[in-house]
């Protein structure tokens, strides 16, 4: 098991953490490392991140989770979830993630939510992402999750 701290970002782990992003193959828009909490081993390796992003209709979403493949089953995800739900955002909280991972974030108290409860900025990627997958397997769909 890997040792393993988490902290605010910084201005020279931007790299590492849009890397992380590109390898897990998640949306890498929106990425400002000031928003970033990363979890870094004591040799000052990123082995996971994420963020709270503000968008133009001012929701508020957790964002860019990501674990580097030999780190995953180790906490990292949990604690840097836990992390960001503690610096105090204010609720609602949204995410998107794949049907799959709903079980994760439900044990946070996020759950999944309709087309007619999500804010502008949800709305409009979940029907677009109906369009273009529509064809994609349940559990490989995007889901949209709320924390009240």
């Amino acid at each position: 098991m890997a040792e393993f701290t988490v902290r605010p970002a910084l201005r020279e782990d931007f790299p590492a953490i849009r890397s992380l992003i590109l390898s897990v193959k998640i949306n890498p828009t929106g990425l400002d490392w000031r928003r970033f909490l990363v979890a870094m081993t004591p040799q000052d390796d990123l082995v996971g991140c994420g963020q709270i992003k503000t968008h133009s209709d001012g929701s508020r979403e957790m964002a860019s989770i990501a674990v580097q493949e030999q780190n995953r089953g180790q906490g990292v995800a949990r604690d840097v979830i836990e992390a960001l739900l503690a610096l105090g955002t204010e609720r609602p909280l949204y995410l998107m993630c794949r049907a799959r991972l709903k079980p994760l974030y439900n044990k946070f108290g996020f759950h999944a939510i309709g087309l007619e409860e999500m804010p502008s900025y949800f709305r409009r990627i979940s029907r677009l992402e109906r369009i273009i997958n529509s064809k994609t397997q349940p559990d490989n769909r995007l889901l949209v999750m709320r924390l009240d």
